[in-house]
């Protein structure tokens, strides 16, 4: 972690990425950089806006046990499931952080200032336990500026329509095709017509769509380097960003259309693009790839600290590098197409194994605690 001197002095790159109309996010929680006054410092010094939590963030930072002994010790004393335990110390850290960013979301009348959390990754295919999860997420943390993460799954799309449609604020998550990202704008605004049909205030309900970036040049490059041919060897590090940015020509579209509109007309707020991960993979790559070359005003951009202080470092924020590069785009995943890598197959793919990690991340976490539990003679 970085000190508020270094963090203040060499702030010029995230100043200027800010300053292009993008909202920076933390990739990132934990008991300790909440408590040792990290979490404020990057808020304050590092134009850090919002936080974004994800079941493997949470297997990293409860896993290690640091800063969760005593919380552990009473949960144990209580007798409670290893699931309880779970949501207790989730929704505390998610619920401290929230605190810190609450002076941004009243700064920003609720635009930022987010702290996201996200619903048991086991239900990514079960509706009606994705919403009843989002709902007591929502009580559990409850504070104004929580996001409910839902993933972008076939069976998260309706979800997503009702949890906004009760007023919920909500970050969809695991996005990888264009045509997923348009049924979640679609369920976002079905929502809030639902809402609005319902006397709800529409300009207290907003949502971030999370698009994810480098695994899919992971997986599109992986294929581009076992044909091996010159052309496709050419075409490695293009796929992702090409993705995003007809990701935001569609955003562009949707929110410029005639059903926006007349819910803008209401107050209602745009769900914004969110760049997820945005940690860049391959390193043959320059390390801030992912943020340099997708700056665009409405946008989030979520990157772990690694990308963070690599951005304030030597980021090259130079303007808006998304908007305009449509046909390039458009251009680059043709190529990869007619080469026989088959963008649907992949874009599946992508989404399985995203929500197989969170999954499997999510055990990881259950057996860890469970691990802690029993230590202290309780039977979890």
């Amino acid at each position: 972690m970085i000190s508020v001197t270094e963090a203040t002095a060499n702030a010029g790159a995230l100043k200027r990425l800010s300053d292009q109309g993008v909202s920076i996010w933390l990739d990132d929680l934990s008991r300790g950089r909440i408590t040792s006054g990290n979490l404020g410092e990057l808020v304050a010094s590092s134009h850090v806006v919002g936080v974004t939590t994800n079941p493997s963030i949470f297997q990293a930072a409860i896993g290690s046990g640091a800063g969760y002994e005593e919380q552990l010790a009473d949960l144990a004393v209580r007798g409670v499931t290893v699931d309880e335990a779970v949501r207790m110390m989730t929704t505390a850290d998610v619920r401290a952080a929230a605190d810190v960013l609450r002076p941004v979301h009243e700064a920003t009348g609720g635009r930022d200032g987010r702290v996201s959390i996200e619903v048991d990754p086991r239900l990514a295919h079960d509706t009606a336990a994705t919403i009843a999860e989002a709902k007591q997420l929502a009580w559990l943390v409850d504070r104004p500026n929580v996001m409910i993460k839902i993933p972008a799954t076939e069976a998260g799309l309706p979800a997503i329509t009702e949890v906004v449609a009760r007023g919920i604020s909500v970050n969809v998550t695991l996005i990888f095709s264009l045509e997923r990202y348009r049924a979640v704008m679609d369920a976002y605004l079905a929502g809030l017509e639902r809402a609005q049909a319902a006397g709800l205030d529409l300009s207290t309900i907003h949502s971030v769509a999370s698009f994810f970036v480098s695994r899919v040049d992971s997986e599109i490059d992986k294929r581009l380097t076992l044909l091996g041919t010159d052309e496709a060897l050419a075409l490695k590090g293009r796929a992702a960003l090409a993705n995003a940015r007809l990701a935001y020509e569609a955003y562009e579209d949707v929110f410029g259309g005639d059903r926006w509109l007349a819910l803008a007309g209401a107050r209602a707020n745009k769900q914004r693009p969110l760049w997820a991960s945005t940690g860049v993979k391959d390193p043959a790559y320059k390390d801030t790839l992912y943020v340099d070359e997708l700056v665009a005003p409405g946008t989030v951009n979520t990157m772990p600290e690694a990308t963070l202080n690599a951005v304030r470092d030597h980021g090259e924020i130079t303007g808006d590098t998304v908007s305009g590069g449509y046909a390039q785009a458009r251009a680059d995943l043709g190529a990869v197409e007619r080469l026989g890598i088959s963008y649907d197959e992949v874009v599946r793919q992508l989404e399985d194994e995203g929500v197989a990690k969170f999954e499997t991340a999510w055990q990881d976490l259950l057996d860890a605690v469970t691990k802690s539990l029993l230590s202290k003679g309780v039977d979890a």
